[in-house]
């Protein structure tokens, strides 16, 4: 009798009720937080700082245990069968680590021999191409700049082929080139069947890159949606303008203010033309005014400030 094949694992990532507990249970830093990442999914992981994003990351990369819970890739365990979890996973973490010494293709093909990979030239110098490092191949990694190391920490990432790429928060503090690099890079990885899992503090990004988002708020799971499903959740419309005048106590009660950007919730066009009134008569100046729909900033605002739900109520 012939037997078929074993079928592909439903989920890329799975969290099962996993928990992480410090200090000997004083601190919670993930509370039962349970989801799923689809094969070729780009999927967002949001919160603030101290929400366990690091925590969980850290768990799912085998860098640390949980408490409770499981966690596996492609269908291994991370724990139990941690050896083939991390060959199938590429992490990009936050930190800057790196060998002061050798050179960035050595650095690649030092990581290549990690993971047993072979005659891996030609990937590497595609990598460099890429990440805009081909210049830099022969310079020592103590001579880049910061946005330079940060390309060589994608390039380690993805120097095995990983079918899930970790990106944690690997945008921060870097110039725009190497922005627009490397999302054209991952998502033409992504479009060619890579699982991406993106934890970012820039939420354009995140709206514009993922297809689901997970957010989480004190080590729990609050938000787990499609990103369209999220912003059309709302139906809230934003008055955005920008002013040097100080706006009068009931509009600075509502409103969000950065810089001279402020940004002011209606829920109807009454509501707005309400807005400008009050403005008018305080004479606040107003310049560039928009008045478009609420943005991903605006729903994870109102997420993280909003009770949060019980677990299974996602």
């Amino acid at each position: 009798m012939t037997q078929s094949p074993p079928s592909a694992p439903s989920a890329a990532v799975r969290f099962e009720h996993v928990s992480k507990t410090y200090r000997s249970g004083q601190v919670q830093a993930l509370q039962d937080v349970s989801f799923d990442i689809r094969p070729g999914e780009f999927f967002g992981l949001l919160g603030p700082n101290g929400a366990g994003k690091t925590s969980l990351i850290s768990i799912l990369a085998g860098l640390s245990q949980p408490s409770a819970g499981r966690v596996t890739v492609l269908g291994h365990d991370v724990q139990r069968d941690y050896a083939a979890a991390r060959r199938a996973l590429g992490l990009v973490p936050q930190e800057l680590v790196f060998d002061p010494f050798f050179n960035v293709r050595e650095t690649l093909e030092i990581q290549s021999g990690y993971f047993g990979v072979k005659n891996n030239g030609a990937w590497i110098d595609e990598l460099l191409e890429n990440l805009g490092l081909a210049d830099k191949a022969k310079a020592n990694m103590r001579q880049l700049s910061g946005g330079m190391k940060r390309r060589v920490l994608v390039a380690q990432a993805l120097v095995h082929r990983p079918p899930v790429i970790v990106l944690d928060e690997p945008t921060a503090g870097v110039d725009v080139e190497l922005r627009q690099t490397l999302w054209a890079f991952i998502a033409r990885l992504n479009k060619e069947g890579h699982t991406v899992l993106l934890t970012t503090h820039y939420l354009e990004e995140a709206e514009a890159l993922c297809q689901r988002i997970a957010m989480l708020k004190g080590g729990r799971l609050v938000a787990l949606k499609a990103t369209s499903e999220l912003l059309a959740g709302t139906a809230q419309t934003m008055l955005r303008f920008k002013t040097d005048a100080a706006l009068p106590p009931a509009l600075a009660a509502q409103a969000r203010v950065t810089g001279r950007l402020v940004q002011i919730k209606a829920h109807h066009a009454t509501e707005v033309e309400q807005l400008l009134a009050q403005l008018r008569q305080a004479q606040v100046g107003v310049e560039d005014l928009e008045i478009g729909r609420a943005d991903l900033e605006d729903v994870f605002l109102d997420i993280m400030q909003a009770p949060a739900p019980a677990q299974g109520g996602l």
